[in-house]
């Protein structure tokens, strides 16, 4: 991996995201990726993601609006394809959650996972290949 043009802890986050759906998980390795690489709000984004996510799974209602919300306003007026993936997908699949967990309370909205759409077949293949307890980076 250490060829490739993704970062190993990039990798990392989109296996535990779309394999594991460990979304704590992928808040750790999004979070050292994010600091790594000078806080840019894309990593930070992709993270609020997982972590609206992990909110909801845990029934943390009002926790995984305000993280969806905010990973939104980093996500948006992005290029659709980005970092081997379809941004513009997961966007729309996460304003869509949004929606229906801000009326939570009044119609119960069940957690569901979400995915990423890996649009190049390196990153696929990275993820594929991918060992979680190899040492990433960490």
């Amino acid at each position: 991996m250490t060829n490739s043009r993704y970062d190993p802890l990039y990798v990392a986050f989109v296996y535990y995201f779309n394999v594991e759906r460990d979304y704590f998980e992928c808040h750790e390795v999004m979070e050292a990726l994010w600091l790594e690489e000078g806080r840019d709000p894309l990593y930070q984004g992709l993270l609020q993601v997982a972590v609206g996510l992990h909110h909801h799974r845990n029934g943390n209602i009002d926790g995984g609006v305000k993280l969806l919300t905010a990973a939104i306003a980093k996500l948006d007026n992005r290029e659709p394809l980005v970092l081997g993936i379809n941004l513009a997908q997961l966007l729309a699949d996460t304003k869509e959650h949004l929606a229906k967990l801000e009326r939570h309370h009044e119609k119960a909205f069940p957690f569901r996972d979400l995915d990423i759409s890996i649009v190049d077949p390196d990153l696929a293949q990275l993820v594929a290949s991918f060992r979680p307890d190899a040492d990433h980076g960490e």
